[in-house]
């Protein structure tokens, strides 16, 4: 392992432009990146890895990271196996998937930037910085735009699918689950721009940024899956938002909205205990009110110890898809999902992260979510969480706020004029 201490080169953003410049001049696999809080750190990028399609139980297979002292330093990452993995049912209209189903790819270096704005450039296999990407760190980057014409999703069948869903849980069916919808739109440039751009602007707690022959992804994500170092395992579930003008205390005096965060962390515990250690499952974290872009979110965090030796193919069997994004009960939830939303979910709801050797591995909630094929379309999920107290007009609105940071302005206010 090596690790060596690059400096202030700039935000993340503008060096993942610079990045993806030099492997584009080079001939080389584009960037991926995570942006936010990852790994202790504000930024990892791949310079250049190939992200291509994979089996979906082939996910994030490295071991689950070692205590951080065998690292050279504790925040030290390295490299591993990025990737994502899409939400697994169909929609109504059984639509085939738009881009492969999972997809990743294994780099044995990155750039991570640390909580002081220090960038480190650090490799798993003791290589050093190559040449042509310490040639590349020296250009300014280039900022180019990238514009997507949005349309907006239905709110007639949007608001059929909530009281299909109030009516499952006055029939006992189930007591929550999450309603989704679908912005799509046609896009003018590059993926890595919006990405770039979105991501210097909303500040999301859990970006992603991944691309291939197939298309790319661009995660805004504020949420966390799973993070796993050795044997621990934790999960931070979002139930619960208000817009920003709010006052963040109204989401702990909302009923609905505890309630809702609540039915949640119980889902999680429950998946959580099917592989951990008998006792283990804990919430250290319980009804915490954190911003994210455009709203305020209702957030815990639930904890856990599994085996070292538990493989991650049986923790995402028994994890995903994350609870948040479903409902509880969560398999008859499901079921009664892919009959209420008419399209596939996609890479939205899925997940997206880094399983590193030495860091443990550490998974987004593929929400606030773009999905670009590779023939200029993108699509945009947004939903909600449905309890009995949901309001089908209230629940339109939380969609359209959610959005709005992600779609452009003016296709957003013609969105709320219209729904108004």
């Amino acid at each position: 392992m090596l690790t060596e201490r690059l400096g202030d080169l700039g935000t993340a953003d503008d060096v993942l432009r610079t990045v993806a410049a030099g492997t584009r001049l080079h001939g080389r696999p584009p960037p991926a990146a995570l942006i936010g809080d990852w790994f202790g750190s504000t930024a990892v990028i791949a310079p250049s890895v190939a992200v291509t399609p994979v089996d979906a139980g082939d996910v994030f297979p490295d071991s689950p990271g070692e205590e951080p002292s065998t690292a050279p330093s504790a925040d030290f990452v390295g490299g591993g196996w990025i990737g994502y993995l899409s939400y697994p049912d169909p929609g109504a209209d059984g639509g085939p998937s738009r881009i492969p189903a999972a997809a990743g790819g294994r780099t044995d270096t990155v750039l991570r930037r640390d909580r002081t704005g220090c960038w480190f450039f650090e490799s798993l296999s003791g290589e050093g910085l190559p040449e042509w990407l310490s040639t590349a760190l020296k250009v300014p980057p280039i900022h180019d735009h990238c514009a997507i014409a949005w349309t907006r999703p239905d709110a007639d069948e949007h608001r059929t699918g909530v009281l299909s869903c109030l009516a499952a849980i006055g029939a006992g069916e189930v007591y929550q689950a999450c309603v989704c919808t679908q912005f799509t739109g046609t896009v003018t440039g590059s993926p890595l721009d919006f990405f770039a751009d979105a991501a210097a602007r909303t500040s999301p707690a859990r970006g992603a940024y991944l691309a291939g022959d197939w298309g790319a992804i661009a995660s805004l994500s504020p949420e966390l899956f799973l993070r796993r170092t050795g044997g621990r395992v934790s999960s931070s579930p979002i139930k619960g938002t208000l817009p920003r003008h709010a006052e963040p205390e109204q989401l702990l005096a909302s009923a609905k909205d505890v309630a809702e965060n609540i039915m949640i962390v119980d889902l999680v515990r429950n998946d959580l205990g099917r592989v951990a250690v008998t006792g283990t499952v804990t919430v250290p974290e319980l009804l915490a009110v954190y911003p994210a872009p455009g709203v305020w979110h209702l957030v815990s965090t639930v904890s856990a110890q599994v085996p070292a030796d538990l493989p991650a193919s049986a923790l995402l069997a028994a994890t995903f898809p994350p609870a948040s994004v479903t409902g509880t009960p969560k398999t008859r939830a499901r079921q009664l999902l892919a009959q209420w939303e008419r399209h596939r979910r996609g890479v939205y709801c899925g997940t997206i992260g880094l399983a590193s050797p030495v860091a443990g591995c550490e998974l987004n909630v593929a929400i606030r979510t773009v999905e670009f094929d590779a023939f200029s379309g993108a699509i945009f999920g947004v939903g909600g969480g449905i309890t009995a107290d949901s309001n089908p007009d209230a629940e339109w609105q939380e969609c359209l706020h959610k959005a709005a940071p992600i779609i452009d302005d003016v296709q957003y206010s013609r969105a709320r004029k219209t729904a108004s």
